[in-house]
C-alpha cells in the first residue's frame, strides 16, 4: 500500500473529537450505564455552571430533559459575548488557564463544551451579560446561526443539546433519569446553598456531605458522624456493622468516582489520627473496615487522570490533607467521648473478626496453593484489568468475567466468547446464602473461596482482575434465585465492588421470532408481541436457559452489542434491610408476605 503525503491529514478540533470521542468523554454507550457518554456531555455543561457557583455567581441551575434534548440554564456571569462562539467550538479556548477568573475549577482544558458541541446533532448556546445577549446554533459542531442583541434576561448561560444518534457516535440511546438525578444530587451535596431544578423538581442539600452520609446509612451508623469543614477540606464519616470500605470523594465540586490522591491521603490521615488518639498501632483494615465516608477538597490546579475527571492525580495534596485530617479526627474524639467509644468498639470488633479470619485462612493455605495453579471451574482470558501491558490497555479495560449457572451455560459462553478479555467462572448451581454470616464462611466454602480468588479480591478490591463482573444466569425462577444469592455475596462482603460500578447482570433474549426470511430476538413479552405482528407466519422459541441458545447465536449477545444492567443502590441502609428481609432468617413477617403474594397470584 502506498504511503506518501496524501496519507497525512490535519484534523480540525471538531473532526478530531468526532473521530476520537473516547479521548474526550471516556466511552460512548447507549445510556444503560451512568458513565455513558450522553451523561458525560450533560456533566461537562453543568460543570461550567458549578464553577460559576463556586466563584460566588448564581445560586440556581435549571436542568431539563425533554426526550433526547437536554437544557441547562445558570445565573452566573455569562460567557463574554464576543468569545462565546470560540469558547464552544475552538479547542483549548477557555478562561480557566490561570487563577484570576476562576480560583477553583474542574474545567481546565478548554475541551468540555467543545466535546458536547462536536458530539451533538444540535447544540445551542446563549449568554446574557448586562442587558445584551449572544446566541449561536451548531449542528455537529458546525455553526449554522448566530445572533447578537439586547435582552432583558438575567445574566447567565443557557445551553441546549441533542446527542448525535449517528451510528458512528452514540447510535440508539435512552436517558435514564435516575442516573441524572444521582449526579445532580452529588452536585447539591458538595455545594451548600445551591438549588438545582430538574424537570421542575428541586434538588437541594442544606447539610452537604452530612446529608449524603445520612442518605447512604439511614440509621445504621454505629456512632454520631465525625464531621469537619475548613476552607479547602470537608469530610464526614462513621462506621457500620458491615464489611469493606465506602468512600465518596470530590474535587472542586466534581465527583471523583475512582478516587485518587486526595482519597488516599484522607485514609492515611484517618488512620494516623485514630492511632495517635488511642495510643495504638492498629492496622488499616482494623480501623477502616465498615467505614462510610465522604471527603471533598478544593485545589487550584487539579490534575485528573483523564478528561472525564474521575480520578485525581495531584501528589502535592498529601502534604496538607494528611496532617489536617489527622488533627481534625483527634480533636473530634477528644471532645466527644460517645463517638470515641463507638469507634473503639467497632475497631476491637474488626480486630476480633480479622483474627478469626486469619485462623481460618491459615487452615486454607494448602488449598490456596493448589488453587493458585488451577482454579476449578475458571476459564481464563488473556488480558486482565490489573496486569495487562500498556499495548493492550483497551482489552484490559474491556475485561470481564461471567459468573455462570452450571456447565451447560458455561459451555455455550466458552464457545462464543472472546478469549482475549472474557473469562468464565462456572457455579455448580445455587451458592451458599451468606446473609448475616461472618466473612470466615468464604474460607470454609470451597466455591465461594474459589470465586474470590478468581476475582483477585481476597486482600483488596484494588486487586480486581476484571473490569466487569457479570452475573449470567437463566431467565427462570432458579436463575433469578442464583442471581440474588450472588448479589447477596457481593453486598455482604465486597460492597465496594458494587459501589465502583463493577457488578452487572447479563441480559439475553427471552424469545426468538422468525420465519424463513426474518429473524428477531426479543428481550420481553412486549417485544415478542410486536415481532409476531411484523413477521408473517412466525415461529416463536422461548429460551429458558443460556444453554438452549446455540454458540453461534450467543456470540452476538456477548459481543459489541452486549446488554449489561449495572447493579446499583441508593441507600446502604435500605439495601441491607431488604436483604435481611428477603435473604435472612425466615421471620413471621416474611412468611406473611409470601402467603399474601401467593394468594394474590392465584386469585
Amino acid at each position: 500500500m502506498a504511503y506518501d503525503e496524501s496519507n497525512i491529514r490535519t484534523l480540525s478540533s471538531i473532526e478530531h473529537i468526532r473521530q476520537r470521542p473516547g479521548m474526550y468523554i471516556g466511552r460512548l454507550g447507549n445510556g444503560s450505564h451512568p458513565e455513558d457518554g450522553i451523561y458525560i456531555l450533560l456533566k461537562e455543561v453543568i460543570d461550567n455552571s458549578i464553577d460559576e457557583f463556586m466563584e460566588g455567581n448564581g445560586s440556581k441551575i435549571i436542568v431539563t430533559l425533554d426526550g433526547q434534548k437536554c437544557t441547562v440554564r445558570d445565573y452566573g456571569r455569562g460567557i463574554p459575548l464576543n468569545k462565546l462562539i470560540e469558547c464552544v467550538s475552538v479547542i483549548n479556548t477557555g478562561a480557566k488557564y490561570d487563577n484570576e477568573a476562576f480560583q477553583y475549577s474542574v474545567g481546565l482544558n478548554g475541551v468540555g463544551t467543545k466535546a458536547v458541541n462536536a458530539l451533538s446533532s444540535y447544540f445551542e448556546i446563549t449568554s446574557w451579560r448586562e442587558g445584551e445577549y449572544m446566541n449561536a446554533v451548531f449542528e455537529r459542531g458546525e455553526l449554522v446561526h448566530k445572533e447578537k442583541g439586547k435582552g432583558e434576561e438575567p445574566n447567565g448561560t443557557f445551553v441546549s443539546f441533542i446527542p448525535d444518534d449517528d451510528p458512528a457516535i452514540f447510535g440508539k440511546y435512552t436517558y435514564n433519569e435516575d442516573y441524572i438525578k444521582e449526579r445532580l444530587w452529588n452536585y447539591a451535596y458538595l455545594n451548600k446553598g445551591l438549588t438545582i431544578t430538574f424537570n421542575g423538581k428541586t434538588i437541594r442539600s442544606p447539610g452537604g456531605l452530612m446529608d449524603l452520609v445520612k442518605k447512604i446509612l439511614g440509621d445504621d451508623g454505629l456512632y454520631p458522624l465525625i464531621n469537619y469543614k475548613s476552607r479547602n477540606l470537608e469530610f464526614s464519616f462513621t462506621h457500620t456493622n458491615g464489611y469493606g470500605e465506602s468512600y465518596h470523594s470530590y474535587v472542586n465540586g466534581q465527583y471523583t468516582s475512582d478516587g485518587g490522591t486526595h482519597e488516599a491521603a484522607f485514609k492515611e490521615g484517618v488512620l494516623k489520627g485514630i492511632n495517635e488518639y488511642f495510643h495504638k498501632s492498629w492496622a488499616a483494615p482494623e480501623i477502616r473496615d465498615g467505614i462510610v465516608a465522604t471527603v471533598a477538597i478544593k485545589v487550584m490546579n487539579p490534575v485528573f487522570e483523564s478528561q472525564t475527571k474521575n480520578k485525581l492525580g495531584n501528589t502535592d495534596v498529601r502534604a496538607w490533607i494528611v496532617p489536617e485530617v489527622k488533627a481534625a479526627v483527634i480533636d473530634v474524639l477528644m471532645k466527644n467521648k460517645e463517638i470515641a467509644k463507638g469507634l473503639e468498639d467497632k475497631i476491637l470488633s474488626n480486630e476480633k473478626v480479622h483474627k478469626e479470619e486469619a485462623a481460618v485462612r491459615n487452615g486454607a493455605k494448602e488449598k490456596a496453593k493448589r488453587v493458585a495453579i488451577n482454579i476449578p471451574k475458571l476459564k481464563e482470558c488473556r488480558y486482565h484489568l490489573n496486569s495487562a501491558p500498556a499495548s493492550h490497555k483497551e482489552e484490559a479495560e474491556k475485561s470481564m468475567i461471567f459468573l455462570t449457572e452450571g456447565d451447560s451455560a458455561a459451555g455455550t459462553i466458552t464457545k462464543s466468547r472472546n478469549s482475549d478479555y472474557q473469562a468464565i467462572f462456572a457455579l455448580r448451581g445455587k451458592i451458599l446464602n451468606v446473609q448475616g454470616k461472618n466473612r470466615t464462611e468464604i474460607y470454609k466454602n470451597e466455591e465461594l473461596y474459589n470465586m474470590m480468588i478468581a476475582l483477585g479480591i481476597e486482600e483488596s478490591i484494588e486487586n480486581l482482575r476484571y473490569g466487569k463482573v457479570v452475573i449470567a444466569t437463566d431467565a427462570d425462577v432458579d436463575g433469578f434465585h442464583i442471581r440474588i444469592l450472588i448479589m447477596t455475596y457481593f453486598f455482604t462482603y465486597f460492597e465496594e465492588l458494587i459501589e465502583q460500578g463493577r457488578l452487572y447482570i447479563l441480559e439475553t433474549p427471552l424469545f426468538r421470532v422468525r420465519n424463513k426470511k426474518e429473524n428477531c430476538y426479543c428481550y420481553s413479552e412486549d417485544e415478542r408481541d410486536e415481532a409476531i405482528k411484523k413477521i408473517k407466519g412466525a415461529e416463536v422459541t422461548r429460551f429458558k436457559g443460556l444453554g438452549e441458545i446455540s454458540p453461534n447465536e450467543f456470540k452476538a449477545f456477548i459481543g459489541d452489542d452486549i446488554r449489561l444492567v449495572p447493579v446499583t443502590y441508593d441507600s446502604l441502609a435500605e439495601i441491607r434491610r431488604e436483604m435481611e428481609f428477603y435473604m435472612g432468617d425466615n421471620t413471621p413477617d416474611r412468611r406473611d408476605f409470601i402467603m399474601e403474594n401467593l394468594l394474590d397470584g392465584t386469585s
